[in-house]
């Protein structure tokens, strides 16, 4: 990760407008099918929530927006990205576990089940400050229709909620709601992610 200069890159426009916005978060709604996840998960004995965060993560990588994020009055770039996942600890409380992304299946269930099982443990949450993270929260137990994220003006990271999946007549459909901050990408950079989060459920295969 480096400090570059906005001016430099495709987000000086954006930079200029909305670094102090007192509400630069700008959050999108989306349905998606995740039919072949549910399947693919149950065939291979594989978490939803994994294979979610796997999916975004995989999306999100093909977008070069999420690889620039605003921390406080500066533009930063990163290398890596990660995907976050909220854990119910053994304490009964939630802690916050980075698991860091990787193009290969296989390897990141390794890693998401050895870290939020750390996490659970310990009540310690596992923090990558060297990737830029991508949050979610998965509410799997609850009906709910979507959800903003709060801005805390200080977590300019990208985030996304859902709830439960429904099961319709040919296909299990899921809600989302994703919150990013303006400087870091348009709604298009937005909507494009969303569609290839789509499209990687759709290709998801062994």
């Amino acid at each position: 990760m480096k400090e570059i200069n906005p001016g430099e890159t495709s987000r000086a426009y954006a930079f200029e407008m909305w670094m102090k916005a007192p509400v630069p978060m700008v959050t999108f709604f989306k349905t998606l099918d995740v039919s072949r996840l549910v399947k693919f998960g149950k065939r291979k004995g594989m978490k939803f929530n994994m294979l979610m965060c796997w999916c975004i993560g995989k999306a999100a990588s093909r977008v070069k927006e999420f690889y620039m994020l605003p921390v406080g009055d500066k533009l930063i770039q990163y290398d890596t990205i990660a995907v976050n996942t909220i854990v119910a600890n053994k304490a009964g409380e939630v802690s916050s576990c980075d698991i860091p992304f990787s193009g290969d299946l296989t390897e990141f269930n390794g890693n998401y089940l050895t870290l939020t099982r750390q996490v659970v443990e310990s009540c310690k949450n596992h923090d990558l400050t060297d990737s830029m993270v991508i949050g979610t929260s998965a509410l799997a137990q609850y009906d709910i229709d979507g959800a903003v994220g709060m801005y805390s003006g200080i977590f300019n990271n990208p985030f996304m909620i859902w709830g439960k999946y429904r099961k319709r007549l040919f296909k299990t459909i899921l809600t989302v709601s994703f919150q990013f901050h303006h400087t870091q990408m348009d709604g298009a950079h937005a909507a494009t992610f969303l569609h290839a989060l789509q499209l990687e459920i759709n290709h998801l295969k062994s």
